[in-house]
């Protein structure tokens, strides 16, 4: 999912490592004429160059979100920037290329088939002879048993977060030599790929004490192009350098320091020089890009355009609020001034900066400025609603693909994406992503949008106009912010729109389809009509709602504003059953950089008002939103995203299991948060991880996915986007999409060379 919420299963395995290579058993090709699975709808953004042509040497400043609480990877609290690290100085035995197909890592293995099914799967794994730890001992079979003790769920005193497919394997010995490791599977396990990617060494691996513990805060083994040298909490940076006992072709870079830097400040850090590489909020998208044109325009004038993310977001602040952010700007300048410029005192020991000093300052933030572009693509995972259908009315099917057939999936793809200048496709597929193996649009198995059809579905489920209707009461959801929005619902009747007084009387709850409310915050055309934009301002909102289970991002929030008023042409008469009105609670996490959860989430309330369903919106803290009500079943519809694994038969199978009771008699949903599920469906994952016949699996998964689609427990809309800002010189690196970065390839432009061809961010 896209934000980080609870689980039972805390840790999923992450996209950046799932891989594949070549079986030796009957496989047919991947791709075949009438491959249903495509191409990337974006393609990798990354200002790609000939190593030859990037300069030896240089430090690249790229930003994370936090500093990593552990190194292990296969631990619940592990993150992004935990996998970042692992990808650069462990090994992996496969990667992603940039279709989201795992290929195999020549580096560290030479070849790697299937060389046995009867009596049971043998896989044979042949190592690079050069392939060896930073200490010097050879990787080997050793290292891969330890690994599979350890997650292989049968020793409780590893703290791990997830064993699939290493609960399958029987036993892990040496082949031949030392350089072949022969793994024996007790049942046939077609995602073979995806174990031991990424690998750690046996003194990691090897005891309870050592997994839990050992590698937390340090790496002291590695085996990558770099290796982890230093860990500092209080500067909040993890220096990677170059491994020098690395094997294969060496890394560019002498180092990389991650750098933990909030969303907000990345545009500043950027400008000043402190960042190279960043992925960014669309505001800030858009102002580095003004000023990398040299514009004169509004937004590279404005107050804070210089100055990075404390500017980006002015408009729609109080003026105390700019004064503070324009404030915490010139202090983060500080460094920068200092070093440039000299100390700036006045003769009485005052240090206040002189006019002429702020100025000069500015501009060099303005020509920082110029060095830096945006790169895009678009990201390994979607958004979708999510239905719960436990209880309420959408414990119905016929309701639950009512709602779905009211969607517009191509107009919210298009509101999201298209200002950004990507591809604004639905997503037709729960299980992967257009080029990944398993994609095929299965959207049809539930159809597209139908007023008509969605109305009949809710009269068929008994809802219908008119009738006694009681009163719908709304209270603060669990986890609801009392706190009032600095974005304060607007009134269409009243010029002082967003005043401290309108937002005063929000309490995180209100109900879309009501005709009779002053307040109004989006017209029927979706239009906002607190900035006037229509949709230009949109994409992902910092940190997206992705479950923790694969830690593709952090937290971010989104709520909408208070008092839609049903739109034009909406139905006219309240849809009651048993005396009550059709209102679904729409819960959504709460915080700044919340644009797009909110413009779709109105869009989709107007959608739905059309066909006679209210919908209650309540925003709730982000601490609360996965906890008390997502995880536990505390909403009707919810917005939050999946990540699209290369391994769907074995990573989706626990978001859409069928829920079963547990002891206590609640239900066990593992990751499946809608608690909608079939048997067919289990017993197609089942049947689909244990056939090694690469085509048939496929097929398996589609069926899977068509079936989802019919019990409409959850509807993607839309694959995320990827804003990444970068300096013009550094070359490999940017907006990754599905591929793993190549590490040692990234580095900065020799003096006078070229890219390799025009990336899509100089399109």
């Amino acid at each position: 999912m896209s934000h980080d919420g609870l689980g039972p299963r805390a840790v999923m395995r992450s996209v950046t490592f799932l891989t594949a290579t070549v079986l030796a058993v009957p496989l047919l090709a991947a791709c075949g004429s009438d491959d249903q699975a495509g191409k990337p709808l974006a393609a990798q953004d990354i200002a790609s160059a000939a190593r030859a042509r990037v300069a030896d040497g240089g430090t690249l400043h790229w930003a994370v979100d936090d500093v990593p609480e552990t190194f292990n990877s296969f631990q619940a609290d592990a993150d992004a920037a935990t996998n970042r690290v692992a990808q650069a100085v462990l090994p992996a035995m496969y990667r992603l290329d940039a279709a989201g197909r795992p290929r195999r890592d020549a580096d560290y293995l030479e070849s790697a088939k299937v060389v046995d099914t009867e009596p049971k799967q043998v896989v044979l794994y042949r190592l690079d002879q050069q392939a060896v730890w930073s200490d010097g001992r050879e990787i080997g079979a050793a290292d891969f048993a330890a690994q599979w003790r350890a997650l292989s769920g049968k020793d409780s005193a590893y703290w791990t977060a997830r064993n699939a497919g290493y609960d399958r394997i029987e036993k892990v010995e040496r082949g031949r030599n030392d350089l072949e490791v022969r793994v024996t599977f007790a049942r046939p396990y077609a995602d073979w790929r995806s174990l031991f990617s990424p690998l750690y060494p046996k003194d990691v691996m090897g005891t309870p004490d050592a997994f839990n513990d050992g590698a937390r805060r340090t790496l002291k083994v590695t085996a990558g192009p770099f290796a982890l040298r230093k860990v500092d909490r209080k500067a909040e940076t993890v220096t990677l350098a170059r491994n020098p006992r690395w094997w294969g072709r060496p890394a560019k870079l002498s180092e990389i320091v991650l750098t933990a830097v909030p969303r907000e400040d990345r545009a500043s850090a950027l400008a000043a020089g402190k960042l190279d590489l960043a992925e960014v909020d669309p505001a800030d998208a858009r102002r580095i890009e003004t000023a990398a044109k040299g514009s004169a325009g509004a937004d590279a004038s404005a107050p804070g355009a210089a100055e990075g993310t404390g500017g980006a977001k002015k408009s729609d602040k109080s003026d105390k609020s700019e004064k503070s952010g324009k404030a915490d700007d010139e202090q983060r300048t500080d460094d920068e001034q200092q070093k440039s410029d000299g100390e700036k005192k006045s003769d009485d020991g005052d240090d206040q900066e002189s006019s002429d000093g702020k100025a000069s300052r500015a501009a060099a933030a303005q020509d920082a400025s110029r060095d830096l572009e945006v790169r895009r693509s678009l990201e390994p995972a979607y958004t979708q609603l999510a239905l719960n259908g436990s209880e309420g009315p959408l414990a119905d099917e016929r309701v639950r693909r009512a709602v779905a057939r009211a969607l517009d999936r191509k107009e919210l793809a298009k509101l999201v994406l298209r200002p950004l200048g990507l591809p604004a496709e639905p997503v037709g597929s729960h299980l992967a992503l257009s080029g990944q193996a398993a994609y095929a649009d299965n959207s049809g198995a539930l159809g597209g949008q139908d007023t008509a059809e969605a109305r009949a579905l809710l009269g068929d489920a008994g809802w219908v106009p008119g009738g006694p209707v009681d009163e719908v009461k709304t209270e603060k959801a669990a986890g609801g912010e009392s706190e009032k929005s600095d974005r304060g619902a607007t009134s269409s009747s009243s010029p002082k729109a967003g005043k401290k007084d309108d937002a005063e009387d929000d309490e995180g709850t209100y109900i879309v389809g009501e005709d009779d409310k002053g307040h109004r915050a989006g017209g029927g055309d979706g239009k906002d009509q607190r900035g006037g934009h229509d949709g230009r301002h949109l994409a992902q909102d910092g940190r997206q709602w992705v479950g923790r289970e694969l830690r593709q991002g952090g937290v971010a929030g989104a709520y909408a504003p208070k008092g839609t008023a049903a739109p034009a042409g909406s139905a006219s008469g309240v849809l009651a059953k048993d005396g009550k009105a059709l209102n679904l609670r729409f819960v959504l996490p709460s915080g700044e950089g919340s644009e797009t959860l909110r413009a779709v989430a109105e869009r989709i309330s107007s959608m739905l008002v059309k066909v006679g369903i209210r919908t209650q919106i309540t925003k709730v803290s982000e601490a609360s939103y996965f906890k008390d009500h997502i995880a536990s079943g505390q909403y009707d519809l919810a917005l939050y995203s999946w990540p699209a694994s290369a391994f769907p038969a074995t990573d989706a199978r626990p978001i859409y299991a069928k829920p079963v009771p547990a002891a206590d008699g609640s239900l066990t949903v593992e990751q499946n948060y809608t608690r909608v599920g079939t048997d067919q469906v289990d017993q197609l994952f089942d049947r689909a991880v244990a056939t090694l016949d690469e085509d048939a699996a496929r097929d398996l998964l589609r069926k899977a996915d068509s079936r989802i689609w019919a019990a409409a427990g959850s509807i993607p809309l839309y694959q995320r986007p990827q804003l990444v800002a970068a300096r013009k010189g550094l070359v490999n690196a940017g907006a990754f999409g599905f591929g793993t970065p190549v590490y040692e390839d990234m580095g900065f432009l020799k003096k006078g060379a070229v890219r390799d061809a025009a990336s899509p961010s100089q399109k």
